[in-house]
């Protein structure tokens, strides 16, 4: 049974950092999505199976830097310069394509997700 475990959210300050780790069980291409309150659930980054192909949002590009350890079956998100607006439930997403993709429905397994609120 595939695994998907977030971990690492938190409370922090706009401008803080903070990283989030997700622990998975196979070899997939990952992804990060989030869900604010009352808004629907939206791509954050993917990163393909290979590791060598990056997808970030607009939102969250030049921020926001998404990488993998296929040693640790681990995948992480670096979030830096956090805003308010990066307030949500962060999720960790697997598919079972090579290639990345910003489609909810692309993914096949799903944590539980970790919340991460910047709040002065």
């Amino acid at each position: 049974q595939v695994q998907v475990v977030e971990s690492g959210g938190g409370l922090v300050q706009p401008g803080d950092s903070l990283r989030l780790s997700c622990a998975h069980s196979g070899k997939y291409t990952m992804a990060w999505f989030r869900q604010a309150p009352g808004k629907e659930r939206e791509f954050v980054a993917a990163i393909n199976r290979s590791g060598r192909k990056y997808h970030y949002a607009d939102p969250v590009k030049g921020r926001f830097r998404i990488s993998r350890d296929d040693r640790k079956n681990m995948v992480y998100l670096q979030m830096n310069s956090l805003k308010s607006e990066d307030t949500a439930v962060y999720y960790c997403a697997a598919s079972n394509r090579w290639d990345t993709s910003s489609t909810i429905g692309d993914y096949n397994y799903w944590g539980r997700g970790t919340q991460v609120t910047v709040s002065p």
